[in-house]
């Protein structure tokens, strides 16, 4: 089995080349990157004491939108300042920021969520950081999609890409660890980090299964969104969509691709330890 593995291990906050490199194109990220299904925000919604959110890693807004929609209020922290133009530009207010260097200025949330994206913040520092702007009860929801494409089509662009860029960490063969299951360390790894950082109850992980069906067009769409395609140049991108293009040519032009939310939820409990606000975790 060919999976594509997270982003590198086990310190994914440390490659901040691949972090800040999603901005390069943030019409197509927004266009092309799924939001999140009913039922993970609903979670959300129903374990957060109040309406005031803050979204950590915000990028172009898809989750925030979302939780918008809900009827909550959201403020958005982005280090990427092409990602926090256009989530501005979609009505949401985005402060320029990592969320370790964030300044809260004394504000406090019922919830602090992430989509996507928890995995380049420091574990426990940003767990003391959402502990100390968390409101009693409030909640660290940290959540993120992985989806496994079909066998042929995840061996074609595995292939592609390391012809392209052979000596990228990024994509691997992995044949015990399917990519829906694999995706459950980062999760493991932010559950260690709270309480490394305490303040919170024990974290609960959980996993949301659903699937969707792309064309040719629609996948080729996506997959220049990922870790490592984000910065290859514009030909070896090239390469790498026409051997994708091809395989789903040969499946009949459009595919069923599953997808896994992983996620957690950690409620706001006991006393910060302010110290830990800075320190990565080792």
């Amino acid at each position: 089995m060919v999976t594509i593995t997270p982003p590198p291990a086990p310190e994914p906050h440390r490659h901040r080349r691949v972090a800040e490199s999603f901005g390069v194109d943030p019409e197509r990220y927004d266009r092309s990157r799924a939001g999140y299904p009913d039922a993970v925000l609903g979670r959300v919604v129903a374990a957060a004491p109040g309406p005031d959110l803050l979204d950590v890693g915000c990028g172009t807004g898809i989750e925030a939108r979302q939780f918008r929609a809900a009827g909550r209020t959201v403020l958005g922290v982005e280090p990427d300042e092409r990602m926090a133009a256009f989530a501005r530009g979609t009505g949401l207010e985005v402060e320029v920021a990592t969320f370790e260097e964030w300044e809260p200025a004394g504000r406090t949330f019922d919830a602090v969520v992430s989509g996507t994206a928890w995995h380049w913040v420091d574990p426990v520092a940003g767990a003391a950081k959402a502990a100390r702007v968390l409101r009693p009860g409030g909640v660290l929801a940290p959540f993120g999609h992985v989806h496994q494409l079909p066998p042929a089509v995840a061996e074609a662009l595995l292939t592609a890409y390391r012809r392209v860029a052979p000596e990228s960490p990024v994509f691997a063969a992995g044949p015990d660890v399917p990519v829906l299951d694999a995706y459950r360390a980062l999760y493991d790894r932010a559950a260690d980090g709270i309480r490394a950082a305490g303040g919170f109850g024990e974290p609960e992980v959980w996993r949301h299964d659903w699937e969707r069906a792309y064309t040719r067009a629609e996948l080729l769409d996506l997959v220049p969104t990922s870790g490592g395609l984000t910065v290859l140049p514009p030909d070896a991108l090239a390469e790498v969509l026409a051997a994708v293009g091809a395989a789903v040519d040969e499946l009949g032009g459009s595919v069923t691709v599953p997808y896994a939310t992983w996620g957690l939820t950690a409620i706001r409990t006991g006393a910060v330890d302010t110290s830990r606000t800075a320190r990565p975790m080792e």
